[in-house]
């Protein structure tokens, strides 16, 4: 009996994680996370998930959206501050819809689940929606239905675990963040469980690839004197070498 009252935790905290970073303008999806936050306060991983669970109900009103709207629209929407991307895609080609949205769809392809485009525009590998399909996915699980379990394994292993460091990371160091820092800190212990309860492995941070192209200052004499050769040569018409240096260094991610 222990394995469905996980699974329903687990598809409540999903529950709560979709309801907090899919934009909408039902009141309804505001005062359901209100009620998820007070249901699973009671019953945090750890004490820094119990101290961020405090801190966004004292922060949050309960009777009304606006102040969780506004930082909403400060960390994902605003065109006067940097933005935090929000689709797998971004953070694994820098680009909105690509290969991770191809594979989100082929997994929904599985299930009965399919995103209504006429109530929800971002696409299937933005995070609200993966939450929205992994809290789907383990309530179903939890009721039976086991054949949802490795879906919901390739689901977080090749989609979720990916991006959700580099997503944390962002969000938490973004400078309008408030209620969504404390909520960065139960995600991530909640994350952990997961990847111990799954079985998966934080994955090697992305090695980054940065170009810098030499000045002219920073080079050498004898470098100086090889380039002006060169640009005369290519007055003369003769073929040489391209003399431009880059370097390429690696970065990478401190998360």
């Amino acid at each position: 009996m222990r394995e469905p009252k996980i699974n329903k935790s687990r598809a409540l905290y999903y529950a709560m994680f979709s309801r907090f970073f899919i934009y909408t303008s039902d009141n309804s999806r505001y005062f359901e996370l209100v009620n998820l936050l007070n249901i699973l306060k009671d019953n945090p991983l750890d004490n820094s998930m119990k101290t961020a669970f405090e801190n966004i109900l004292k922060s949050i009103d309960p009777t009304s959206n606006i102040n969780f709207m506004l930082e909403f629209d400060e960390i994902f929407h605003s065109p006067e501050s940097s933005t935090v991307p929000t689709t797998a895609s971004f953070y694994d080609e820098n680009i909105q819809s690509g290969k991770k949205r191809v594979q989100m769809q082929n997994f929904l392809a599985k299930t009965k689940i399919r995103r209504d485009e006429k109530i929800y525009s971002d696409y299937e590998d933005h995070i609200g929606f993966i939450f929205s399909v992994l809290s789907e996915l383990c309530s179903l699980i939890s009721e039976g239905e086991k054949q949802y379990e490795n879906t919901v394994h390739c689901i977080f292993e090749q989609i979720l675990n990916e991006f959700i460091d580099e997503f944390s990371k962002e969000l938490y160091e973004h400078d309008k963040a408030d209620i969504f820092k404390n909520a960065i800190v139960i995600l991530k212990s909640f994350i952990e469980f997961e990847r111990l309860y799954l079985e998966v492995s934080m994955p090697a941070p992305r090695v980054k690839i940065q170009e810098v192209e030499i000045i002219e200052d920073d080079i050498s004499d004898d470098e100086k004197e090889r380039r002006a050769r060169n640009r005369a040569l290519r007055a003369t018409g003769a073929k040489t070498e391209s003399c431009s240096i880059h370097i390429a260094y690696e970065v990478e991610d401190d998360i």
